[in-house]
């Protein structure tokens, strides 16, 4: 059963916990504009603060406490793991490598915390809270909303959520904390996603379940403004696709190496880590979706992306805003009672500076997923690729991968879970041998994992 939590908290106090875990202005990006890089002069930007992101933060947590006699539902998921990490660093810690563990031992995957509250029969709110030992942040909101659903008896109905969130463009992510119900490491497509995508808007959405037509199909057509995610693809021209669980914070850092080019102030002169949640150029961007269900059989969605940049706009940190689109397809089929294939394609563009930067990526993924008593296995393989496409030869962005992956989940309760993954990784960075090291790389990553869940 879930907990309940009566919870009452002076908004003073409250607003001092938001900043102890990170929630204050450091800012959130913007987005991308549909033309491509032109060569003009750079511009600056003065960094700026996060301020509508905090807002509708904000907004959602003063709703829920000030609420007479608000009752909070929490459900959560803790796991440890016993591994054997890759040999090569992590990009984690400025490393090369595409992998989140680069050591053997002991360690704490996962520590995600749900909290919701319905508000009334239209209106309810939702965050999620993550922690982690690893990364440049290791407590924060991964999400929270405010979510709009009335009850209506048309056949065609319509919802919103607003404030800091994921699009659903994952059927791998479905579980609390935006983690894998299969594997414990999602696909290459599902990490970039977890590491540098976030929604600091408003959603809209019409849809029709298929019970209230007598239909077998239920159908969803949605799309969302937003602010922040400037930055977004940064780490694919610069690192390449990474395979790993580690989902970035509100106010995150995520590193990566320092590569030549990009560090020395006479070529781009940018960090070598990016703050993904960024508004750099103060220009929204914006989504559109789509869903399509048939109640026990294929389920497909597909997303076009558009964060609206302009490709010279650049902030006091040195943060480019990256003009970024991108087209996601992703599906979910049974083949039996207990079997299911699930697989998704990614195909994007990003370009920043004036033709400093630019390149094409592209992602896909099978799964192959089967039940079997309390026990679950899936098998992924998958490929990525990221083109260069830019004028800048001292800054090689060309990357290749190939990934397999094997899971073992079992549930020993409804609280207790144990499994184990072996991940196994080939790629072709170009920009490592600026480094001194070698463009290929073979990794592997192997963990024994212990699963709690509670509020479930």
């Amino acid at each position: 059963s879930r907990i309940n939590l009566e919870l009452r908290m002076p908004p003073a106090s409250f607003y001092r916990y938001l900043n102890a875990i990170g929630i204050h202005a450091r800012g959130i990006s913007g987005f991308s504009q549909s033309e491509p890089c032109r060569y003009r002069q750079r511009q600056l930007h003065a960094s700026r603060p996060c301020s509508k992101s905090l807002f509708l933060i904000h907004l959602i947590t003063w709703t829920v406490y000030a609420a007479t006699g608000s009752a909070l539902e929490l459900e959560g998921i803790a796991q440890a793991g016993i591994g054997v990490g890759s040999d090569r660093e992590s990009f984690i810690n400025s490393g090369t490598g595409l992998l989140r563990y680069d050591e053997d031992g002991v360690r704490l995957q996962q520590s995600a915390l749900r909290i919701s509250q319905d508000l009334s029969s239209a209106f309810s709110a939702e965050a999620t809270v993550n922690a982690y030992t690893d990364g440049d942040l290791h407590l924060g909101f991964t999400q929270a909303f405010l979510t709009w659903k009335p009850l209506s008896p048309n056949p065609v109905r319509l919802k919103a959520r607003a404030g800091f969130f994921y699009p659903r463009m994952s059927k791998e992510n479905t579980d609390v904390g935006w983690l894998s119900t299969y594997s414990y490491t999602p696909s290459a497509i599902n990490s970039w996603i977890g590491e540098e995508l976030r929604t600091a808007g408003a959603e809209f959405a019409v849809f029709s379940p298929g019970r209230a037509r007598r239909s077998p199909w239920s159908w969803e057509l949605n799309g969302a403004v937003y602010w922040g995610n400037d930055p977004i693809a940064s780490a694919l021209a610069w690192r390449g696709f990474a395979t790993h669980d580690r989902q970035s914070l509100h106010h995150d850092r995520l590193q990566f190496a320092p590569i030549p080019a990009v560090i020395d102030p006479e070529i781009i002169n940018s960090p070598a880590w990016v703050e993904p949640f960024h508004e750099v150029d103060g220009r929204p961007g914006f989504y559109l979706g789509a869903h399509l269900r048939k109640a026990g059989g294929t389920d497909f969605r597909v997303y076009l992306y558009d964060n609206n940049a302009d490709p010279l706009a650049i902030n006091s940190q040195r943060l480019y805003a990256w003009d970024t689109q991108f087209l996601s397809a992703a599906v979910s089929h049974p083949l039996a009672s207990n079997t299911e294939l699930l697989g998704q394609l990614l195909y994007g563009q990003t370009c920043m500076g004036d033709g400093l930067v630019g390149a094409d990526f592209q992602s896909a993924y099978l799964m192959l997923s089967h039940r079997f008593g309390a026990n679950r296995i899936a098998a992924r393989i998958e490929t990525n690729e990221v083109d260069e496409d830019d004028r800048l030869e001292e800054d090689p962005n060309d990357s290749d991968g190939t990934a397999f992956t094997v899971a073992w989940r079992r549930e020993l309760s409804s609280q207790w879970e144990v499994g184990a993954e072996y991940l196994w990784n080939r790629s072709y960075v170009e920009n490592r041998e600026t480094l001194g090291e070698s463009a290929r790389a073979v990794q592997s990553q192997f963990s024994l994992v212990f699963q709690y869940r509670f509020g479930h």
